[in-house]
């Protein structure tokens, strides 16, 4: 048997290392930007289904919506209902908020920030159920965000006439659409503005209703 040299081996072995490709870690996947990873957070979820809606939550939601909307109709301030002044102190809770909360933005928007306050959190509120896709909670948070435009039509009508008590006994100094619409030269205007805000309040929350049950509908044909 011929005797091989291990001096020969070595010499091929080193030639060989010479032409490979020296290996490297793999690099990591950059990380999404922020503008992708909001977009999927935002999109992701409606990929999803809808959660099925029960016979028996939309016959007793809408017995609650028609209710209310009863007393919204015949009781707006709530000078008469226990339940329509328990839902304004509510919706004053989150106004009042709004206040100091939007006040690092500037003058306007601390006036306009009570507003902005009580329709933003039924708005988060529906957000999140929708992002659940619970479309019953998705519903009652879209109904109370626009029964809030109800108030807010009510506060806008008061900027001419000043006859809505204000908190603290305060003045027309601290009213906050008076204040908004004389800035902007558009307190002519304000029966307009707040029958626009109004209509548009009553428009949604039967919209808001009608969803739900087209909703129910899917949920019973599948």
């Amino acid at each position: 048997m011929p005797l091989t040299s291990n001096k020969g081996k070595r010499k091929y072995a080193t030639e060989d290392r010479k032409f490979k490709k020296p290996l490297t870690p793999q690099e990591p996947e950059a990380a999404p930007g922020l503008w992708a990873q909001l977009w999927a957070t935002a999109v992701e979820p409606a990929s999803r289904p809808w959660k099925p809606v029960p016979f028996w939550a939309l016959a007793v939601t809408s017995v609650c919506f028609a209710f209310l909307m009863y007393l919204l109709k015949t009781d707006l301030l709530g000078h008469h209902s226990f339940w329509m002044r328990g839902l304004h102190r509510v919706n004053l809770v989150f106004h009042e908020f709004g206040h100091p909360a939007f006040s690092f933005f500037g003058q306007t928007m601390s006036i306009l920030g009570g507003t902005l306050g009580q329709l933003l959190i039924p708005l988060i509120v529906t957000v999140a159920f929708w992002r659940q896709r619970d479309a019953l909670g998705c519903a009652i948070g879209g109904f109370w965000f626009f029964e809030n435009f109800l108030d807010v039509a009510v506060y806008m009508a008061d900027a001419q006439v000043l006859l809505l008590p204000l908190i603290g006994g305060l003045g027309s100094e601290a009213h906050d659409w008076r204040n908004l619409f004389t800035m902007w030269g558009v307190l002519d205007n304000t029966p307009v503005i707040a029958g626009t805000t109004n209509t548009l309040g009553w428009l949604g929350m039967v919209a808001t209703w009608v969803w739900l049950s087209w909703r129910w509908l899917c949920s019973k044909n599948n």
